[in-house]
């Protein structure tokens, strides 16, 4: 406890070097461009020696100026907010992160786009906690500090300072910063192994164009259903009808955080309505409809719809207008009025890394946990838009509920502004 307390211990941001202070004020008049589909698609038909390094050169355009705008953002945050040290934590990364970027020298032969691979690896890797972190600082209300030894100590943190508005569209930018981030960087790391290792043949970089949902599905529904079983005591199956068969072009690990935490909210719904006995348990329905040809001249529409069924008792109505709101939950937790905390109470406790799971990969893995934490559907709702798609609930209370899930097939090029 006291190693946590000292952890925890507010200090004042870091002022910036003049040197980082001059770097940052020239990004600022040079603001992101829009993401250019065609172009993170081109470096990898094919791979060559020659769209690595164009691809690098794009990278270390496009990437600085992607962390100038987030450094800002933090940097604009109320100073007590700034103060917090989750906050100020991932602040000093991100200003590390843009500098060594800003100032990393051009990269003209693979052997210098081999050692700046590494280096764009690692950071990567090193930002892999920043939603939750920051996350844990502007949303606090879902943090407890050892909640059942000491019930009257909170952490009553930026919510005293920004309002709930403020703090969605704080982690609305930064989650679609990150996404941006994470599509460059990852989309150059990827087409540079290219070159040295086999890749499938459906893959252009991190985009899979032959990205099958179903198959998707089921791999999500192993690891969902485990938790669920673990959590709960029983898991219901799935039935997947439409075009199983079906496949588009689409980045699989984005599809997989949304599946991820649609089928947690459907699978924990309908065994909580349901009960523990599987023979009881009504499957999660998922209907599957590719791009077809629409009635008006037979063009192609590029939108890959999935439906997700559930029977799961449906949302009540005074709790649809906040089901997108971060941190929003209707799973119990500790401070229920009947004291139990449910099932999900242990998942709340300090000590635990709710967010081990979704940070081995990133952002992209669905949350280590079945319910309680508020952030499954508004992120996968963020990454849904990400490429113009859509992402909409429906509920029939006291029945289930329907998702309605469409993607934009990445086969045609497009610019995305970011």
């Amino acid at each position: 406890m006291a190693s946590f307390l000292r952890s925890y211990y507010r200090r004042a941001p870091q002022p910036t070097s003049a040197e980082l202070t001059q770097l940052l004020q020239r990004y600022a008049l040079s603001p992101p461009r829009p993401l250019d589909l065609a172009s993170l698609l081109s470096f990898g038909r094919p791979v060559t020696s020659t769209s690595v390094l164009s691809s690098v050169t794009y990278a270390l355009a496009e990437l600085p100026r992607r962390l100038a705008m987030r450094v800002r953002s933090l940097e604009s945050l109320p100073f007590i907010v700034g103060t917090n040290p989750y906050i100020a934590n991932t602040l000093n990364a991100y200003r590390d992160s843009f500098q060594l970027l800003a100032t990393y020298p051009a990269v003209t032969t693979l052997e210098q786009n081999k050692q700046f691979t590494q280096q764009l690896d690692a950071l990567v890797q090193r930002h892999a906690n920043d939603i939750p972190t920051m996350a844990k600082g502007c949303v606090p209300s879902i943090w407890r500090l050892a909640y059942l030894r000491f019930r009257s100590f909170r952490f009553l943190e930026s919510a005293k300072y920004m309002s709930p508005t403020q703090v969605s569209n704080f982690l609305d930018g930064a989650i679609r910063n990150r996404i941006s981030v994470r599509l460059i960087a990852e989309q150059h790391i990827t087409i540079s192994h290219a070159l040295e290792e086999a890749m499938g043949v459906s893959n252009i970089g991190v985009v899979d164009m032959l990205c099958s949902p179903s198959r998707m599905i089921r791999m999500c529904e192993s690891y969902v259903a485990e938790l669920c079983s673990a959590t709960l005591g029983a898991s219901p199956s799935i039935l997947i009808d439409g075009h199983p068969e079906a496949t588009f072009a689409y980045v699989p690990v984005h599809l997989e955080y949304i599946l991820t935490e649609i089928l947690k909210n459907s699978f924990r719904a309908t065994v909580e309505c349901h009960g523990t006995s599987q023979r009881t348990l009504p499957p999660v329905r998922i209907t599957l409809a590719p791009s077809s040809p629409v009635a008006n001249g037979g063009a192609q529409s590029n939108l890959f719809s999935i439906r997700i069924r559930d029977e799961g008792g449906g949302v009540s109505p005074s709790n649809m207008a906040r089901i997108f709101s971060y941190a929003f939950t209707t799973a119990k937790s500790n401070d229920d009025v009947d004291g139990g905390g449910g099932p999900y109470a242990a998942q709340q406790h300090v000590g635990v890394n709710l967010f081990t799971e979704m940070t081995s990969k990133g952002l992209q893995t669905g949350l280590g946990s079945i319910a309680g934490l508020g952030y499954g559907l508004p992120m996968s709702k963020l990454y849904a838009m990400y490429f113009g798609g859509s992402l909409e609930l429906l509920s029939l209370e006291g029945w289930g509920s329907d998702v309605f899930l469409k993607l934009r097939c990445l086969d045609e090029a497009g610019d995305s502004a970011i």
